[in-house]
């Protein structure tokens, strides 16, 4: 069923640029309005999020590790995985964030005939992972020339070394082959493996097919309906300086595609895509595993008003002493 919700929920999403523009003529609401909330809502829950995690208090110590703790000097220890200090707490992060680090080293399991469970490695996944980012990221820059004047020095060196091959005409970008088949992989492992279809639910399956409805919609403008370039640039130049036009010759296809974006974008900091944030705020990844150099100390901790036990003695002396019961100390 999560599958089925997700489909319909990606079908009402193309029709309705389909209806508004090509039935209605809302050129406008879809070209602009809609962008517009979408990056506004964007922005909003974003900030609402960071703080909504950054308020939470963190009373322990719970760091991450795999790794010897920094302790005794002849002891060696694992500044990777157990880092010591913020310094080696950043190159972690960094290494989480850059090569997914952890995800590398995932592992599999399977129950094979006898029985018996079998171990294997699982770095496809995380080839597919990574796969995925950066070729979305390297189509992110690209797509900024479409929202600057001249197009800066650094995205034609990323679009040049994407286009290296320079297959065909148009020439083809490879991240826009890779992306397609990042997502088709780590939307068919979510089919395949039935311990993984059990845990789906529809916000697993959703993201994946709108980014791979967007990957579509993108690449079929490009290599077969093709689209004019010139128009698509007025309009985002108009948009990044809030005095947009709507041109007459941008097609159908072109508003089912800025309303899949408009819809990712909208949604992003609602769902499980805004750990491209979370993770900064994770305290298992941004604190030092530091627990025997230094006490970590609550800051949210309220000031308890304790009772002792020399204060209840007092309070109670002569009931204690008249029952007979034992007390620390005579009056």
């Amino acid at each position: 069923m999560s599958i089925f919700y997700s489909l319909l929920a990606i079908t009402v999403l193309i029709l309705i640029p389909i209806v508004g523009v090509g039935g209605l003529g809302w050129r406008y609401l879809f070209g602009v309005i809609i962008p517009y909330a979408a990056f506004g809502l964007f922005i909003i829950g974003i900030i609402y999020r960071i703080l909504l995690w950054a308020k939470v208090p963190v009373p322990f110590k719970i760091t991450t590790t795999c790794g010897q703790q920094k302790s005794l000097p002849w002891i060696k220890n694992s500044k990777l995985e157990a880092p010591p200090n913020s310094f080696w707490t950043a190159m972690r992060m960094s290494s989480e964030v850059l090569f997914f680090r952890s995800l590398f080293r995932n592992s599999k399991a399977q129950l094979k005939p006898g029985p018996k469970l079998v171990y294997g490695s699982g770095i496809l996944l995380w080839l597919g992972a990574i796969c995925f980012h950066y070729s979305f990221l390297v189509i992110l820059i690209r797509h900024f020339r479409f929202f600057i004047g001249p197009t800066s020095k650094f995205i034609e060196i990323v679009s040049g070394l994407d286009s290296f091959f320079q297959i065909g005409l148009p020439i083809l970008y490879i991240t826009d082959l890779v992306i397609l088949i990042a997502l088709t992989y780590l939307l068919l492992r979510r089919f395949l493996s039935p311990q993984l279809k059990y845990i789906s639910l529809a916000a697993d399956y959703f993201p994946l097919f709108l980014l791979l409805c967007i990957a579509l919609s993108g690449t079929t403008m490009r290599y077969f309906t093709r689209i004019d370039i010139v128009a698509v640039k007025e309009l985002g130049m108009g948009l990044a300086g809030f005095h947009p036009v709507i041109p007459d010759n941008l097609s159908l296809m072109f508003f089912i595609h800025i309303f899949l974006v408009s819809s990712l974008i909208a949604y992003f900091p609602f769902s499980k895509l805004m750990h491209m944030g979370g993770i900064f705020l994770s305290p298992t990844r941004n604190m030092a595993n530091d627990n025997r150099k230094r006490r970590h100390i609550n800051p949210w901790n309220p000031k308890v008003e304790v009772h002792t036990y020399e204060e209840y003695e007092d309070e109670f002396r002569e009931v204690m002493k008249n029952a007979g019961l034992p007390l620390e100390k005579e009056e």
